[in-house]
């Protein structure tokens, strides 16, 4: 990997930061600090689950109806995927990932134009619906449900109802078209998906973050991220969790709305985590309101490798 970056935050307010290797290959740089920019991938997906919650509470949105009272006639399965209807999907199941709906990702080409995410996955064959089975998908439909209920776009929707009143400041979605990271960022290095015969490149620059929308689009700093545990409604977020049995996840993990539990050295600790290429970052918090992100750029190893530097910020007391 090239750099990594570690900050953890009491809930008393200390914190403790460490960093290794550099921001960029070849210059001594070093590696960003706690109000460093990176992408979250991934890690937008609280972000949108607080977002739908904050609707639930002003009464604009019922987490047990069906998307079709937002969404008419808009999940509608074809082909592989004739039995997906939105008038057999709710809310909750979207936000839990046990709607159903097929992963897109991996039925795309990373070519732009890019194809409509969602005619893709209307397309494909559905998981068995009531069972938690990650998909892309869900959150992209719950970003459309915001936008539809709120009459604003979905971006300008969750910074109105939690990036500003949580006070996370350095956070943002980029314009379309917007490839680069504002202010102070590592490079990221790996293999652009569109282009695999060329090897480990420099993808800071042409990642098309915009398109992933609230699936994965938003940039975001180690202080904002810790920021948004602290202050997320933590019991709301994982109320109803359901159990995850999916390779790539901790040993006995549940899922909630956008986030998810597993057991730690110290104890039960809350999270979410990004990959994308170059780069991935693994960020939460405990029951006690600690704190803790772990961002790296490069290619990492073992999955494993990465939970493990993330209970280590967790569980450093």
């Amino acid at each position: 990997m090239a750099g990594a970056l570690s900050q953890m935050r009491s809930p008393g307010g200390a914190s403790v930061t460490r960093r290794s290797g550099t921001a960029e290959r070849g210059t001594g740089k070093a590696m960003i600090g706690p109000q460093g920019r990176f992408r979250i991938a991934s890690g937008s997906k609280p972000i949108i689950a607080a977002t739908v919650l904050r609707l639930v509470d002003q009464r604009e949105i019922d987490l047990d109806a069906r998307v079709e009272r937002y969404l008419p006639g808009v999940l509608r399965g074809t082909g592989d995927g004739a039995e997906i209807d939105g008038r057999e999907i709710t809310v909750r199941m979207l936000l839990q990932q046990t709607s159903g709906l097929p992963e897109f990702l991996n039925a795309i080409k990373w070519k732009e134009p890019f194809p409509d995410f969602l005619k893709v996955a209307l397309t494909l064959k559905p998981t068995p619906r009531g069972s938690f089975a990650y998909a892309n998908t869900n959150y992209l439909v719950l970003g459309m449900i915001v936008t539809a209920v709120t009459g604003k776009d979905f971006r300008q929707a969750s910074r109105d109802l939690v990036l500003k009143p949580y006070g996370m400041l350095d956070t943002y979605w980029p314009a379309k078209g917007d490839y680069g990271i504002r202010g102070p960022h590592a490079h990221t290095y790996g293999v652009h998906p569109g282009q695999p015969r060329g090897g480990e490149v420099d993808l800071t620059d042409q990642l098309p973050t915009y398109e992933f929308g609230p699936s994965g689009g938003l940039v975001s700093t180690p202080d904002d991220l810790n920021r948004f545990w602290r202050k997320a409604p933590l019991s709301k977020l994982m109320s109803r969790s359901v159990k995850v049995e999916q390779e790539g996840w901790p040993a006995g993990a549940r899922y909630g709305y956008g986030v998810a539990r597993m057991k730690s050295s110290c104890g039960y600790v809350y999270f979410a985590a990004g990959d994308m290429p170059g780069a991935a970052v693994f960020s939460g918090r405990d029951q006690a309101g600690r704190a803790a992100t772990v961002y790296v750029t490069g290619v990492p190893g073992k999955r494993q490798h990465l939970i493990d530097a993330f209970v280590a910020a967790m569980c450093d007391r």
